[in-house]
């Protein structure tokens, strides 16, 4: 690991969930209790996403020579990500309800709010208009970019203080994965040696956060990232 992520314990790979039933119904679930329900999990064609992007990181383990007892696979509890969680863990052979796969609800989507909640996709554009203007600005009753931010630090926290050494692979959604990237990018380029949370308080900064939408993921997209 180089100098400019010396002050991580571990690696980090992301993969968006795989293409989901609301992703094909043009539908926002972004609540909790909607997105935990079995209904809206993933689509035939997300299930071969999630099979491939297991494949493919399974292949750069390899490349890279980690053990797959190093590997440690974080999810959010929404039936999209669990399922892609689930075929990916099956990919490595890792028993699901092991130790080496935990739940995190601070990965979970970010919530749009009620005006967004179970209505088309074509609504994402004016969010993501609202971010650039201020990311710091939630969506009525719901989560502003630096709202994700504020939970995704939390869960980097945790994951940092809970394994060490390790090759992490977070599985999670669209705008809390590029948030994720966009926080994890600037924190690079941080100065000094400062602990990991003032990295962050540090890049949580509208000119910044604004940015989010050049770290978008295809579904099923992998990519390592720190």
């Amino acid at each position: 690991m180089d100098k400019t992520t010396s002050f991580l314990q571990n690696r980090y790979w992301i993969l968006r969930h795989g293409k989901s039933i609301p992703n094909e119904k043009g539908l926002v679930v972004s609540s909790l209790e909607n997105g935990t329900r079995p209904e809206y999990q993933l689509a035939p064609d997300g299930v071969n996403q999630a099979q491939l992007a297991g494949e493919l990181f399974l292949k750069e383990l390899n490349q890279n020579n980690i053990a797959i007892e190093n590997v440690r696979i974080c999810y959010s509890p929404f039936s999209r990500t669990t399922h892609t969680a689930k075929v990916v863990a099956s990919v490595l052979n890792l028993p699901f309800d092991g130790p080496q796969c935990k739940v995190m609800e601070d990965l979970r989507e970010r919530y749009f709010g009620p005006t967004f909640e179970l209505m088309s996709h074509e609504k994402y554009p004016e969010i993501w208009a609202l971010d650039e203007k201020d990311p710091f600005m939630s969506p009525e009753g719901g989560e502003s970019v630096n709202d994700v931010a504020s939970r995704l630090s939390v869960a980097m926290a945790t994951m940092e203080s809970e394994f060490q050494g390790c090759s992490i692979l977070v599985v999670s959604h669209g705008d809390p994965l590029q948030i994720l990237q966009t926080v994890l990018n600037a924190t690079k380029q941080v100065n000094g040696c400062e602990e990991f949370s003032s990295r962050i308080q540090a890049v949580r900064v509208p000119t910044i956060l604004s940015q989010h939408r050049k770290f978008a993921l295809e579904t099923g997209e992998l990519r390592s990232v720190i």
